[in-house]
């Protein structure tokens, strides 16, 4: 007879290691896609052609006559 355990009675502690570990997985994932979903860092914006003109010119790398030519350029 075999007491009612079937084929699985060999694998109790291995099964139960398994299943662990399964599960374990199971809950990384879901917590890793919820904290990249629901991320709170909002996307880097791209900075448009003025503004970065406009920071060259405030720091100084272009002059005066360079940044009012460009400014018209790109308008």
């Amino acid at each position: 007879m075999m007491s009612g355990y079937g084929l699985m009675a060999g694998f109790g502690w291995l099964g139960m290691l398994v299943m662990a570990l399964f599960w374990i997985g199971v809950i990384v994932l879901v917590v890793w896609g919820l904290t990249h979903i629901f991320s709170t860092q909002q996307p880097r914006a791209e900075l448009d052609a003025e503004a970065i003109l406009e920071q060259r010119y405030a720091r100084g790398e272009i002059s005066r006559e360079e940044f009012v030519q460009a400014r018209d350029t790109l308008q």
